[in-house]
C-alpha cells in the first residue's frame, strides 16, 4: 500500500468539516468550548487513505495524538469495499 502525500487542508474544507461534525470530537464527544480541535484523516495518509473531505473528521487534539497513524476501527465499516 502506498502513502498518499500530505497537502495542507484548505480553510474553506476545515471549516465544513467542523461545521458538519458540530465542533465535536468524533471519539470522545468534548465540544470546541471544552478542548482544542483538529482536522484528522480517519484512514490514515500512511495506511493509503486519501484527502478526501470523506476521509476527515474532527478529533481533539489529545484523541488525535492517541490515534496517531492507527485507523479507528469505528469508522473503519464507512470505507470498506
Amino acid at each position: 500500500m502506498n502513502k498518499t502525500p500530505r497537502i495542507r487542508i484548505p480553510p474553506e474544507v476545515r471549516q465544513y468539516v467542523f461545521q458538519r461534525d458540530k465542533y465535536q470530537c468524533q471519539s470522545c464527544g468534548k465540544t470546541e468550548l471544552e478542548t482544542n480541535l483538529s482536522i484528522d484523516h480517519i484512514i490514515p495518509l500512511a495506511q493509503g487513505g486519501q484527502n478526501d473531505i470523506s476521509n476527515l473528521h474532527t478529533l481533539c487534539l489529545t484523541c488525535n495524538q492517541a490515534k496517531s497513524d492507527k485507523t479507528d476501527q469505528r469508522f473503519r465499516r464507512h470505507f470498506q469495499s
